[in-house]
């Protein structure tokens, strides 16, 4: 089952934290409030991820592009151009789609422009990429 997460609103009421990266890469307790997001679900078995980015969402890609070397020890061979991970822990073990789906978009809007992405799927879980929360999705149906 894939989990939808909506990425792509200014953050306005938290101005003075989302003037310079968009709300799902506000940190609390030293990661991203998305990371928790993503963590939570994946424990439960939710892997697969279509992130819908809007405002500064290329600092959500490039968040993740950079996770891996951010949080492990790796070799960087410039002759090669190839980097050596030193670790084999993943910070994350999942997939992540990167979706733009426009700067000023409604949230209806953002889920149509995704629609190609969860054919096929019975269901999806959807949330929003700035609340993190304690939830067995196993309540909510049968994974």
């Amino acid at each position: 089952m894939k989990a939808v997460i909506l990425c792509g609103g200014k953050g306005t009421r938290l101005k003075e934290e989302t003037e310079y990266k968009p709300k799902p890469l506000v940190e609390v307790g030293g990661k991203p409030i998305l990371w928790h997001i993503m963590k939570i679900y994946a424990a439960q078995g939710v892997k697969d991820f279509i992130l819908c980015l809007g405002y500064k969402g290329n600092m959500i890609k490039d968040y993740f592009l950079k996770l891996e070397e951010m949080s492990n020890d790796f070799v960087l061979d410039l002759r090669k151009n190839k980097i050596y991970h030193l670790s084999d822990e993943d910070e994350l073990d999942v997939t992540i789609h990167f979706i733009d789906t426009g700067d000023d978009v409604m949230t209806g809007a953002r889920i149509a422009r995704i629609k190609k992405y969860v054919e096929g799927d019975e269901d999806f879980f959807l949330t929003y990429g700035d609340g993190v929360s304690d939830i067995d999705l196993h309540s909510f149906c049968l994974l």
